[in-house]
């Protein structure tokens, strides 16, 4: 069963505007929602960041489908698909499950882009339908695509696919341009439906192979097609964004900078100390442009202030129009300005500003920003940042709130009450709904409900927040089966809670958030999480230079509330405990893995990758993989299942006529399971910090700062995608510098005859190790033993990985060796293996027996080739010889498992460090070609650099 989520009603009036927006004729989504004809695929990927929905129905099934064009050549389709024929449960009206309707099944497919078209090559793709869950709709395919004529208005393709479709197809498009938008399809379906899943009591049982023809029409962001088949008609309605573009609507309502004409006249130095008056009037100003927790001070002719901007989606934005009013109102002799961009009072980011009349040059368009740079500087803010309001500047200031107003359209809301202080005192109602999918009782389940967050600030850094939520119209209570999990119900017992109170008290936390020193940030919680839970708790974020990873840690104790949602509570009680690493790939994709306790007391790592595209757009998934053993459908106790899901999130900045932080989310996941579960965090700091770090270090960090209309174009003002380059020219040099530096006869001989008495000194203590072993076989020490054998080889590994994302220039190269050193060397290792065919220790034969399964032959040991291959490098580098004994006394526990003879892991080890110490003698000096995450000013990037 399946959870749509945080799914606040939204309503533009300017959506026609948005629809009229694009176009050019694109890729065009099949009835499953890839790319291609009708049912068969092509070989395109729709272009990045392209996300689209629709809905398609092809005689027996119907398909709600939505794809994402996830990396430029990865295109992700999910698909809900229903089968006409076939009862989810029982067609018995009364049984349990007769008021689910039709069969469904959930589908994943992915295509991936292989070869691009170019003059002469066509587009080559490689695909695979229903990746994960039933399988009922499994398949594999290669195609190829090309365009043809002078406008590129004719398209081919020819492809051979594996189950579904099964073997040749193809299809043809084309264009008239005469009638733009429109287009006719042809193709030849080899999908076999009457092997499909219970075909014969679905209509899909009458079809077979053969040509179809379609026509389709497309405008802006719409498509629709319908199709005719041999026997019946099928039909394609979709749409598609280009989530890629920066933004959907011009800010026609965006308010101007502050005007240098309205601030009053300059007081001195002297007065502005005297009268507080004259701070607090820069603070009003401040705050009439969407600032909030305002703090200004005068310190030796530098003015000083701290603010956050909760509407302004770029901080350099926000940190230039708080320059610009901070100029206008600064005393004479002001030598610099001093700004701090804070969240919830903690200070990020820093601006000082040392040339006051080149700052108004520069925002005036007098001079280029190069020569602007080299009067700021730009840095992580630290405590002592923090300004106190100590004059009693924000008390001179202060003012009662605007009360409450009722506004249509805003923050992309159909209508929301709110009010708002100049401290960011919060009350706000809003509309909310929620779907819950695939429950026996009704494949359709909904909450609507009224939502209302009340946030209060208490002091500095100390905040209340609380939510209450309103049912009015729900039907998840309806859901009567019990969950057969065995694990603590942590939320399978969704509907009881749903069937409480309709007015429940869903937050009430007091947050205080700390900042224990320059990037490293705390938070402290205690009181209602959410719906299900209550606890104390905390997190620690810590923010390194290096701007690719970050990690935190967070402990919350909490014990599960009451189904009426005030102050009862269950007996259920747990801790968690999570440490988090999030790195930086290319294309601005965070991974982050969670690695821990979780909410039903499972242990294990949870994994989550998102995308973030340039309009703000981020689409991401993760899978977790516990010790939970989940069996609920489709779980079994053989194979239990794992949480999974994924999410899409929406900055409607990019639709509204004015900028805004605010964010429309969606999520698809499980809803009644228990394994790898997490408490809602009440305030997960990574998540507060994660966007103004990424302001920070982002070229300049100056962002959008002057809003000049001459360097929109600019890379620092729009950042461009950072793809992965092009690692073959610097692998191939790599190849080429490691053969160059091949060993000489001489060399070749004396490694054979060093090694091959170290094989054959194994050889002799073979079967005395193992008739100890043997007598030991089962004991704790060798256990633990054979677990360390089976493990480290993965640990080195990782180290070498981490070296290469986490280390300096020399450490990244050694990684890089290592990881070279690891794959070669297991490629001879596992050659060797088939070769030879040396048998176990644990099938009871002879030393120098061949074993029937080559594949899992004894000689050598994998687990010792991989651990020295790793560690060689890294040995030799550094000078650090301990690190062979590591490897040595972990490879061992394969011979105390009787996994290996002695000789096996002995051959192993002499395989892993020869090729280790080749490739390290090769490539040590390797400065010319190196490994690097972020190749520019303070970008974020990864990318191979090098000179030959």
């Amino acid at each position: 069963m399946l959870k749509l989520s945080k799914i606040p009603f939204k309503y533009s009036w300017y959506g026609c505007i948005v629809f009229g927006a694009v176009s050019a004729y694109a890729s065009t989504p099949a009835l499953q929602g890839q790319s291609g004809y009708i049912n068969m695929p092509s070989a395109w990927v729709e272009a990045d960041g392209t996300v689209s929905t629709g809905y398609g129905y092809d005689r027996p099934y119907g398909s709600v489908w939505v794809s994402a064009t996830v990396l430029p050549f990865l295109q992700m389709t999910g698909r809900y698909v229903s089968i006409n024929g076939i009862p989810g449960f029982t067609n018995v009206k009364g049984q349990y499950g007769s008021a689910y309707g039709r069969y469904k099944d959930k589908v994943v497919d992915a295509k991936l882009r292989l070869l691009s078209q170019s003059d002469w090559l066509p587009e080559v793709s490689v695909g695979a339908t229903d990746l994960l869950g039933t399988e009922l709709f499994k398949g594999q395919y290669i195609v190829a695509t090309k365009t043809f004529g002078s406008a590129k208005n004719i398209e081919a393709s020819i492809g051979y696919g594996n189950n579904r479709p099964s073997g040749a197809f193809g299809g043809i498009r084309w264009a008239p341009l005469w009638t733009p938008g429109w287009a006719l399809v042809a193709e030849y379906d080899a999908n076999d439906y009457k092997k499909d899943f219970r075909a014969a009591e679905t209509a899909a049982g009458d079809r077979s192979k053969g040509p179809s023809v379609a026509l389709e029409y497309r405008w802006g962001w719409l498509g629709a097609q319908v199709a005719r088949h041999r026997d019946h008609f099928s039909a394609n309605a979709y749409l598609s964004i280009p989530f890629s573009e920066r933004e959907f609507i011009p800010k026609l309502y965006e308010p101007a900078p502050f005007d240098p004409k309205k601030a009053p006249a300059r007081a001195t130095a002297a007065e502005w100390q005297q009268d507080g008056s004259r701070g607090a009037a820069l603070a009003a100003a401040l705050v009439k442009q969407d600032f909030k927790n305002v703090r200004v001070e005068l310190d030796s002719n530098v003015l000083k202030l701290t603010l956050t901007n909760n509407r302004i989606s770029n901080m350099g934005r926000a940190i230039g129009r708080a320059a610009r009013t901070a100029l206008a109102f600064a005393p004479e002799g002001t030598r610099a300005i001093h700004i701090t961009y804070t969240k919830l009072e903690q200070p990020i980011a820093t601006y000082e500003f040392q040339d006051l009349p080149r700052l108004t040059d520069y925002l005036t368009g007098l001079v280029k920003r190069e020569d602007f740079l080299q009067t700021v500087a730009v840095r992580y803010a630290t405590p002592a940042d923090r300004i106190d309001d100590q004059q009693g500047l924000l008390a001179a200031a202060r003012e009662e709130s605007n009360g409450l107003a009722v506004q249509v359209g805003q923050d992309g809301n159909i209508v929301q009450v709110v009010s708002e202080d100049r401290e960011a005192n919060r009350f706000k109602t809003i509309p909310k709904i929620s779907f819950f999918f695939n429950d026996p009782s009704g494949a359709l389940r909904y909450e609507v409900a009224a939502a209302t967050n009340y946030d209060r600030r208490l002091g500095q850094g100390t905040y209340l927040n609380s939510a209450f939520k309103l049912n009015i119209l729900e039907n998840v209570s309806g859901v009567t089966q019990k969950s057969n999990s065995l694990l603590p119900h942590v939320r399978t017992d969704v509907a009881e809670y749903k069937r409480g109170s309709r007015l429940k008290l869903n937050r009430l936390l007091l947050n205080q958030y700390l900042t224990l020193d320059e990037r490293l940030y705390a938070r402290a919680s205690a009181g209602f999480y959410e719906e299900m839970y209550r606890g104390v708790g905390g997190q620690v974020l810590y923010l390194p230079k290096d701007s690719r990873w970050a990690a935190d840690l967070s402990v919350d104790a909490v014990q599960q509330r009451g189904y009426k949602g005030w102050f009862d509570k269950l007996d259920y009680k747990t801790v968690t405990a999570l440490g988090s690493l999030h790195y930086k790939l290319p294309y601005d994709i965070t991974a982050t893995a969670r690695a821990g306790r979780f909410l039903a007391r499972d242990e294990g790592v949870r994994l989550e990758f998102k995308r973030r595209f340039q309009s703000g757009v981020e689409i991401g998934a993760w899978y977790t993989k516990t010790n939970g053993k989940d069996i609920t459908n489709p779980g079994t106790p053989a194979n239990p299942y794992n949480d999974k899901g994924v999410f899409l999130s929406v900055p409607l900045n990019i639709m509204l006529p004015m900028d805004s932080q605010a964010n429309a989310g969606i999520g698809l996941s499980p809803w009644t399971r228990d394994v790898g579960q997490m408490v809602a965090s009440p305030g997960d700091l990574y998540d507060l910090f994660e966007q103004p770090r990424r302001d920070l270090t982002t070229y300049d960090g100056l962002g959008n700062f002057a809003e000049r209309r001459d360097e929109q174009n600019l890379p620092a003002v729009n950042p461009p995608v950072r793809p992965m380059p092009n690692m073959w020219p610097l692998f191939r040099y790599r190849v080429e510098q490691s053969f160059s530096n091949t060993p000489t006869l001489p060399q070749w001989a004396n490694g054979t005859i060093l090694g091959g008495g170290a094989i054959l000194a194994g050889a002799l203590l073979d079967k005395p190790v193992d008739r100890f072993m043997q007598r030991h076989a089962g004991s704790r020490i060798a256990r633990a033993w054979d677990n360390v054998g089976k493990g480290m080889p993965v640990l080195l590994a990782g180290a070498a990985a981490g070296a290469v994302a986490f280390g300096d220039a020399r450490a990244q190269n050694m990684g890089i060796i290592s990881l070279e050193s690891i794959a070669g060397a297991a490629a001879v290792s596992i050659a060797t293996k088939r070769i030879v065919g040396r048998a176990r220790p644990s099938e009871g034969l002879d030393q120098w027996s061949r074993t029937a399964d080559r594949s899992n032959a004894s000689f050598p040991s994998n687990h010792s080739t991989v651990a020295f291959a790793a560690v060689t490098p890294f040995a030799q580098e550094y000078d650090a010889p301990w690190l062979y004994g590591l490897a040595a006394a972990s490879s061992m526990g394969r011979a105390a498992g009787r996994q290996h003879w002695v000789s096996d892991v002995v051959a192993g080890g002499v395989l892993g460090y020869a090729m280790g110490s080749w490739l390290w003698q090769s490539q040590r000096s390797n400065t010319g070609s190196s490994f690097a995450v972020a190749p520019g000013p303070k970008s974020i990037s990864m990318a191979w650099s090098g000179s030959y």
